[in-house]
């Protein structure tokens, strides 16, 4: 093997190597869109001799997964609602003021943005019960509340540093208050970050499967994630065909929340010629 075919190996093989990854990723996906249109889906990928929507007819039309979708839509946009609004709120003195402990203070919420959650269910287990709040859905939404302020408060925190100061400072001349200026200067200019927050926060409440499981009994509270449930029957048989079509829907409105949001976030913050020189 000579140098110049050496070098076209070496040059190749990156590529030969994201190709495979790439397939690996597509596969799974490829067989839940075939097999939500296959009446007869198996576990292997396998051309459906019929194209059929009933699969998706019969998720749509049953009440219990209507509920289902309604209660994990109310939950992640409740959490992501509640979290920009308290974040910016919590970001607001963390980025204009200098207060005296804010690096550790800052340090502290950095780690708790990596602390699993899985780590503290037993302990929110056990106040969920003390509080009255166990099998109730305003519980959970506290606790994603509670569980993702670290991270919105921490990269809000970091958009609104990037907001320059003279604009509040022209708005308090103009006679507007703090929260005013907020609302009306700050917060506009950091759409991308509300953006990305809102998202991730969305993202992380909609998938979660955890949470739910444990802190939820009844099943007609069960968010969305929870009712794949009812795809498993008894002695391992699975309605593949019903269970792919449940998660092509499932997987919808973080698609949308995706797509909305990347006018805005392709925006970037624009503040140029914001403030005069």
């Amino acid at each position: 093997m000579n140098t110049k075919q050496r070098k076209m190996i070496y040059r190749i093989l990156p590529y030969t190597v994201l190709v495979l990854i790439g397939i690996s990723f597509l596969l799974p996906l490829l067989w839940v869109l075939v097999a939500s249109v296959d009446l007869n889906a198996m576990q292997s990928l396998k051309i459906p001799q019929n194209l059929t929507m009933n699969n998706y007819i019969d998720v749509i039309t049953s009440s219990e997964n209507q509920r289902a979708f309604l209660i994990g839509l109310v939950m992640s946009l409740g959490q992501a609602v509640l979290v920009v609004i308290l974040g910016l709120l919590a970001a607001y003195p963390l980025s204009r003021y200098q207060l005296k402990y804010k690096k550790p203070f800052m340090l502290t919420i950095l780690f708790m943005t990596s602390l699993p959650i899985t780590a503290v269910m037993v302990p929110v287990y056990q106040l969920f019960l003390s509080l009255k709040l166990y099998d109730n859905i305003a519980g959970v939404i506290l606790f994603y509340v509670a569980s993702s302020m670290p991270y919105g408060i921490w990269m809000l925190k970091n958009f609104m540093d990037s907001v320059p100061g003279d604009l509040e400072e022209a708005a308090w001349v103009d006679g507007a208050s703090v929260f005013v200026a907020m609302r009306k200067i700050v917060a506009p200019l950091m759409i991308p970050g509300i953006c990305t927050v809102a998202i991730f926060t969305f993202s992380g409440s909609w998938g979660n499967f955890f949470v739910p499981y444990i802190l939820l009994q009844s099943p007609e509270k069960f968010p969305a994630a929870l009712k794949l449930y009812q795809f498993f029957g008894q002695y391992g048989m699975v309605d593949y065909g019903k269970l792919a079509a449940f998660s092509v829907l499932y997987a919808i409105p973080s698609v949308i929340m995706y797509i909305l949001s990347q006018r805005f976030m392709s925006k970037g913050f624009g503040l140029q010629g914001g403030t005069k020189g």
